[in-house]
């Protein structure tokens, strides 16, 4: 065994150590941006005054106050979906948002566009996956397959988004719940409203009556108008509301390429909105779209609590008497 070496351990005397008077340290947290009183029968505007200022508490003030900014100045509001998010009940949500003038645009992947058009169709959605599965009727619904099927080559044909041609269904066949129905809400405000689609990822990609070569050129012809929707997206926010794949992908090829056609694309706000937080989202969104400019926010919960809460956090801090700039 090795001699020990004296003197290695003799010199560490804790007696010695050296210590500075606690205010002069510099502190992350501070009683200001604690958590403020909540009493009964507060206001919006109260609530979140209460919340503090700390962590995603104040990204969540951050992001209200950037979407506030930006639709006072006119500047968009897009919020992109993916299927849970019709799932847990906030479509009728933004469809009021787009009432509203909030939401400018709304871009959803194949999920979410069938599960608004069920909605709108019958007031219900999503089926058991597990029971359908045994015996081969899983997504195999009729209505639902038939009208995915005629807009996609209704679009091929005219030349126009699946978005626009899947609300033009609904609207003339007169869907008793309509007015819980994005597409439709959307159609009606003139709201651009895209869907993009990953052939053979959705149920109605089995259909019988379902053409590829028609659904490609359909979705194609939405991301073309999504380019263009995130073209104008300088000074806006633009909102991943329950995508993890999909959506921030299709999100970062439209930002390129409309920077690629000469659109000035640089400082803008990304939030991406999910239960867990991805790779996809928080490179594709948060992260390198924001690179040149603006700011990218993350906020982790269910979509059926942050949602509404961010929604009326916003409505409170443009007020009762605010209007959309007419553009």
């Amino acid at each position: 065994m090795p001699a020990r070496r004296k003197g290695r351990t003799e010199g560490l005397d804790p007696q010695k150590a050296r210590t500075y008077p606690l205010k002069q340290r510099k502190n992350l947290v501070s009683v200001k941006d604690a958590c403020g009183p909540i009493g009964p029968g507060m206001t919006v505007g109260s609530f979140m005054d209460s919340v503090p200022d700390i962590l995603a508490g104040r990204d969540l003030k951050k992001i209200v106050a950037h979407i506030c900014e930006a639709r006072r100045a006119g500047r968009p509001l897009v919020v992109a979906i993916g299927g849970h998010v019709i799932k847990v009940g906030l479509g009728p949500l933004i469809c009021d948002l787009i009432d509203r003038g909030v939401v400018t645009a709304v871009a959803m992947n194949g999920a979410a566009a069938i599960h608004d058009l069920e909605m709108a169709l019958i007031g219900e959605t999503s089926e058991d996956v597990a029971d359908g599965i045994e015996d081969g009727t899983f997504g195999m619904a009729n209505e639902t397959g038939t009208a995915f099927a005629e807009a996609s080559l209704k679009a091929a044909k005219d030349g126009g988004g699946l978005g626009a041609a899947l609300a033009e269904w609904l609207i003339s066949k007169g869907a008793p719940h309509a007015e819980v129905s994005i597409l439709c809400r959307a159609a009606r405000a003139n709201v651009p409203c895209t869907v993009h689609v990953s052939i053979g990822a959705d149920i109605v990609h089995m259909h019988p009556k379902m053409d590829g070569a028609a659904t490609g050129k359909a979705t194609m012809n939405d991301f073309h108008i999504l380019t263009s929707v995130v073209g104008d997206l300088e000074g806006g926010v633009y909102i991943n509301l329950g995508s993890a794949a999909l959506m921030p992908e299709v999100f970062l090829k439209a930002l390129n390429l409309a920077r690629n056609l000469g659109r000035t694309v640089r400082k803008f706000t990304t939030v991406n909105m999910d239960m867990i937080q991805h790779y996809r989202p928080r490179v594709n969104v948060v992260q390198r779209p924001t690179k040149t400019g603006g700011e990218g926010f993350a906020l982790t919960g269910h979509h059926e609590i942050m949602f509404p809460l961010l929604a009326a956090a916003v409505l409170d801090g443009l007020g009762k008497n605010w209007r959309p700039i007419e553009r």
